[in-house]
């Protein structure tokens, strides 16, 4: 039988799928194909309503070798593993002759642990476990979401707390799953032959195809101890996420808190000397967070440096001895045991971190008026990590719709660690960037509105124009508006402001509401707006009328305070680059690629992206951005803009009639059917 060339393939999963088979799908799987075979690199842009987890899965399956999928929405992995991989192994099987095994992989805290289901959580205050279903009244939120975890139990194949629905609260699975640090592993453990966490890694050692996220993925690359099964093909889907999650996983933090539990874990665990030097050191660290100002810290003040070497040594004698004393009159010692040394080592890792003052890192103070004082250190850059983790023994695919900044891919590639297009070299990994397009006809379907006659937006200053503007746009737009915010509080005010103003149209605010409530409820009443900030630029997918104008209020540069970005800023230029348009600017254009994506989701969808900033049509940075969104037709005229959603939306109204009227007409025919 001859090997089934790839438009078969393709053709067999999409037609599985109920699909439409697309050109720039059918290049993307030929480029994917290429890249896998010649064991190079791929980053391929991919716009919405491609098809672009089949345009990777089938050359994937094709070449039969082990390949991860990490994607960074937990959306796009059930998408994957639920709908997308069975139909496409159920469709491949006949042209393959086998049927690739595929499994679902996630790090072991979303697993129910089955030690601490039945013997209890380790306590701080006390020796020994208590009973977290006893202990919480079973009229409460948490013991009622309790007693449910324990029923789901004795029925769960996988306990994985997203297959639980409706889920629970943070606090409640807090209580019945533990860290990678905290697990007892799987020989050590009474239940580790039963181990949920241990059964999906052994399904995953079985896969041909393996999904799991960014963060698993980062764990994987910097912790240095594989927790995913050896692999020839690496897909990151969603990749445009990938540098800011594998930053956060990257990313220490510290608190008077965090060290206080510490303390109370470790205290009876080891001798009063070393239990007295930890409790010293996390008084003084305490008492110094509380005098501190925010903002970055350069160089680590005198008394705060001498603090965090004390808590680092208190820690690192602590370490030393819990593991030479035991107390047999502690129940489940071991379980107590391996908890604390999880918070004492966590306490002195990132101790260690700050004081080691690597000048690859950046350090900062932060306050939060409900989280406290914290102290935090993340990389300076993660693209040296992922070169040298990512792009050596194997092929490596990124996708997303938004990876072509400023009209290339070069900006996405240098924050990877990837040299520009093209380059060669010894240690220089060698990569090809491919833009398949888009089924939508932007120029057709879309406007790129830029208010050009507004004040430029100053930093928490007043900004009456803009609202003027904006409330004559949702008005001709009949509400259907999603409003992108650059921050909580300039959403805030605008919700606020506009209530009064428009009471006609319903303003929902995110954070009143879950995010899944609050886009249910925005995609079922076109009149209805939705304000907010960062999750919904990238996590809005409501196509047809109730979202015809997307409107963003300024150009979403990271704030100017922000201690991450302004230190890889400030190294870029240091360096001799454009430390702005490096950073800031690809920020910003990654965002407001993703927040115009929200318009067009389907062919039949039209509508205005509206910027309320100036600076995009007046500044020189104006055409970079401009040039990373979709291709819409483009104005500055408001009296045009005006006009155009008015007409989208009286033909949208006209269409919601011609509906209403005939579902109102099949509704008789349907009763006397029944009858």
């Amino acid at each position: 039988m001859t090997k089934p060339s790839l438009p078969e393939l393709l053709h067999a999963a999409v037609t599985a799928v109920g699909g439409t088979e697309r050109p720039g799908q059918v290049t993307m799987a030929e480029s994917v194909a290429e890249a896998i075979d010649g064991n190079s690199h791929l980053l391929v842009q991919a716009g919405t309503g491609t098809g672009k987890s089949l345009g990777y899965l089938v050359p994937a399956l094709a070449h039969g070798e082990r390949v991860v999928v990490a994607t960074a929405t937990l959306a796009l992995q059930r998408q994957l593993v639920e709908r997308d991989l069975p139909r496409t192994v159920d469709a491949l099987h006949p042209l393959l002759r086998r049927r690739p095994e595929f499994a679902m992989l996630k790090g072991r805290s979303n697993y129910l642990c089955l030690h601490r289901l039945h013997e209890g959580v380790p306590q701080d205050e006390e020796e020994g476990l208590f009973d977290q279903f006893e202990a919480a009244a079973p009229t409460s939120k948490l013991g009622q979401d309790l007693l449910r975890l324990r029923d789901w139990s004795d029925d769960t194949e996988t306990g994985d707390r997203d297959d639980l629905t409706p889920g629970v609260s943070d606090r409640a699975w807090a209580q019945v799953s533990v860290s990678s640090r905290e697990c007892l592993g799987a020989t050590k453990c009474a239940y580790g032959a039963e181990c949920f966490a241990e059964m999906a890694r052994e399904r995953a050692k079985l896969a041909e195809v393996v999904v799991t996220n960014h963060a698993l993925l980062a764990i994987d690359a910097i912790e240095g101890a594989p927790v995913l099964p050896q692999h020839e093909v690496l897909i990151v889907d969603e990749a445009h996420e990938l540098v800011s999650r594998v930053t956060g996983v990257a990313t220490g933090e510290l608190t008077p808190g965090q060290v206080n539990r510490a303390v109370r874990r470790a205290a009876k665990l080891v001798n009063e000397k070393a239990a007295d030097q930890l409790q010293t050191a996390a008084e003084g660290f305490e008492r110094l967070m509380e005098l501190a100002l925010p903002g970055r810290l350069e160089e680590i003040p005198e008394d705060l440096g001498y603090a965090l070497m004390a808590l680092r040594d208190a820690c690192r004698t602590v370490i030393s001895a819990i593991g030479a004393t035991r107390d047999k009159s502690v129940q489940d010692e071991d379980a107590v045991r391996k908890q604390a040394l999880a918070s004492v080592e966590s306490v002195h890792d990132v101790a260690e971190r700050i004081t080691n003052g690597s000048e690859w890192d950046v350090v900062w103070y932060e306050r939060h008026d409900r989280f406290g004082a914290s102290l935090r250190v993340a990389p300076m850059s993660v693209s040296g990590l992922l070169r040298e983790k990512l792009f050596t023994d194997r092929s490596v695919v990124l996708t997303s719709a938004t990876l072509k900044l400023g009209g290339d891919f070069n900006g996405v590639g240098a924050s990877l660690g990837l040299a520009p297009e093209g380059t060669k070299g010894d240690d220089v990994p060698e990569w090809k960037g491919v833009d398949v397009g888009s089924p939508f006809d932007y120029r057709k379907q879309g406007i790129l509105y830029v208010a050009k006659h507004l004040s430029r937006p100053a930093r928490d200053g007043d900004r009456g124009d803009m609202l003027d503007e904006l409330t004559e746009l949702i008005q001709a737009a009949g509400g259907r508006t999603l409003g992108l915010f650059s921050s909580m509080r300039a959403a805030q005010l605008a919700a606020e402001e506009l209530r009064s103003r428009i009471p006609e149209y319903p303003i929902l605010l995110q954070g009143e509401e879950t995010l899944g409530e609050l886009i249910k409820n925005f995609a079922a009443d076109p009149k209805t707006c939705l304000f907010g900030t960062l999750s919904l630029w990238q996590g809005v997918d409501v196509p047809g009328p109730s979202c015809q104008l997307v409107v963003m209020d300024k150009i979403p540069f990271p704030r100017p305070d922000d201690p991450l970005m302004s230190a890889r800023q400030k190294a870029v230029e240091d360096a001799g680059g454009n430390g702005f348009m490096a950073v800031a600017a690809t920020h910003a254009a990654l965002l407001m690629a993703q927040g115009a994506g929200r318009l067009v989701r389907a062919t039949g969808d039209r509508g205005v992206v509206a910027v309320l900033d100036p600076r995009l049509a007046t500044a020189r940075y104006g055409s970079y951005l401009k040039a990373s969104l979709p291709d819409f037709w483009y104005t500055t005229d408001r009296n045009q803009v005006r006009r155009s959603l008015s007409a989208i939306d009286a033909k949208a109204r006209e269409t919601e009639a011609a509906e209403a009227n005939e579902a109102a007409v099949a509704e008789p025919v349907e009763a006397e059917e029944s009858e």
